[in-house]
């Protein structure tokens, strides 16, 4: 069976320049530790979402190394000061080498 992958992440539309918004950023994903055993008694192999960051207009918000220990669909809320409109750009590493991306635009008004 093929997981979907699925970022969902919330930024408001627009704010006022200098505003601080909240920011809330999910990924549907399994978060398999390693540790539990298939169906056939082999060890599941180990596939998380080992980091996760966000960038406005380039300049880093927030960069998170997350453990084995964080929960299936690991979810975020952060705040950020919005200086100028532009995009908050969403990535999502997993253990096997696979990014996952997602861009949402806000504007200043």
């Amino acid at each position: 069976m093929v997981e979907e992958v699925k970022p969902r992440v919330k930024v408001p539309k627009s704010a006022a320049a200098g505003e601080i918004v909240t920011i809330k950023a999910l990924i549907s994903h399994t978060m398999e530790s390693g540790q539990r055993k298939g169906s056939d008694g082999n060890l599941i192999p180990r596939k998380i979402i080992n980091r996760f960051t966000c960038d406005l207009n380039g300049v880093n918000v927030i960069d998170v190394a997350i453990d084995p220990a964080v929960s299936t669909n690991p979810y975020f809320e952060f705040d950020a000061k919005v200086d100028a409109a532009g995009d908050f750009k969403f990535t999502w590493y997993d253990d096997d080498g696979s990014i996952y991306e997602d861009v949402k635009p806000i504007n200043i008004g």
